[in-house]
């Protein structure tokens, strides 16, 4: 079951976080991000409670999971995409092949895009070429974020398949080298568009810029349980010893812009959706890629691939820090290599000029 899952993955980033920095008492450390299990046309954040509907996965089924973890406020995140039964003998074909492997290609692209020099709304183009390619479509404004020490969407922000609304409004801007990024990649065989169904949100964050005297005891209670457990970062409603208490307390503090909630989203019946998530530290030898599982392309077969020219060219070059620091060396060398040459000749020149 879904709800099974989500609790498991909670309690793994809670436990493995703990083991480190015992000394360091006053540290804050553990979830950044919830787990949240969304199925087929899903698009994120569904992460059910204990008393709502629940969900079992089946064979088939377009799995991503999502979930962030986090030391002293530093964040890392990420999510996979996975048919449940897809193997080597047993491939994924259609459709869900078409939108996983787009997805994937599209967050390879990203990763080799997203380096000190390079703009924002060009990570938006090529995610975007990749999903055409597969006759996919990005969804609609997803917001990939800078993170930094406890912020968890900062200003610096790559969006997906943005509406002419949301380009003209979205700022555009360079990568700086030692930045982080948690790159977010949802691609969908649909129109790319989210929408809320009937499904509770039970995913929130706090928002401190906002100011607010909260009227109801059991909202003040409530907020300030947050702030001191899990300060910025985000939460489930699942987190809370007493279900009843949080949901009500939650309303208001929502209500007044002071929790911001991560609402559960969904592509039309019969779509799907596939999502690759992973945080990227810009280093100056090139993407220190520190999250992220590995992927079996042998589990799944399209009939399309990439077309475009110029994004083959972006996947056929390496994303390796170790490949760049020894292009790096090669580079250094020649050119040590053509400096001597040119000493020799100058002091063959003086020798001549002497004789």
């Amino acid at each position: 079951m879904v709800q099974d899952l989500c609790e498991s993955g909670d309690k793994l980033l809670a436990d493995e976080t703990a083991k480190v920095f015992k000394k360091e008492k006053d540290m804050k450390k553990g979830i950044a991000f919830p787990t949240c299990i969304s199925v087929n046309n899903c698009i994120c954040h569904f992460s059910p409670l204990k008393t709502e509907p629940d969900l079992q996965l089946k064979d088939g089924d377009v799995v991503k999971i999502d979930l962030g973890a986090h030391i002293d406020g530093f964040c890392a995140v990420v999510a996979h995409t996975l048919v449940v039964g897809a193997t080597k003998d047993n491939k994924v074909t259609g459709r869900k092949a078409d939108v996983v492997l787009a997805a994937h290609q599209a967050a390879e692209a990203a990763l080799r895009l997203v380096k000190p020099g390079n703009e924002n709304f060009k990570v938006t183009e090529a995610i975007q070429k990749v999903a055409e390619s597969y006759k996919c479509k990005p969804i609609e404004g997803m917001l990939s974020h800078q993170l930094q020490q406890h912020v968890i969407d900062g200003k610096k922000a790559i969006i997906q398949n943005p509406t002419e609304a949301q380009r003209k409004d979205h700022e555009k801007c360079e990568f700086d080298v030692h930045e982080v990024y948690a790159v977010d990649v949802l691609i969908s065989t649909g129109e790319g568009k989210g929408r809320e169904m009937d499904t509770r949100t039970t995913v929130y964050k706090l928002k401190k810029e906002t100011i607010y005297n909260l009227k109801m005891k059991a909202s003040r209670q409530f907020y300030s349980e947050v702030d001191k457990k899990c300060g910025t970062m985000a939460f489930s409603i699942r987190s809370f010893d007493d279900e009843k208490k949080a949901k009500m307390g939650i309303i208001e503090c929502v209500k007044h812009l002071l929790i911001e909630p991560f609402t559960v989203l969904y592509e039309r019946e019969g779509e799907f959706v596939a999502q690759f998530k992973f945080t990227v530290l810009l280093m100056p030898n090139g993407p220190m890629k520190i999250t992220g599982l590995p992927f079996d392309e042998t589990a799944f077969q399209s009939e399309f691939s990439v077309d475009d020219d110029e994004i083959k060219s972006v996947l056929a070059s390496s994303a390796s820090r170790k490949a760049a620091k020894k292009k790096k060396k090669k580079a250094e060398k020649a050119t040590a290599e053509a400096a001597g040459d040119e000493d020799a000749a100058v002091d063959t020149s003086a020798a001549a000029a002497e004789s």
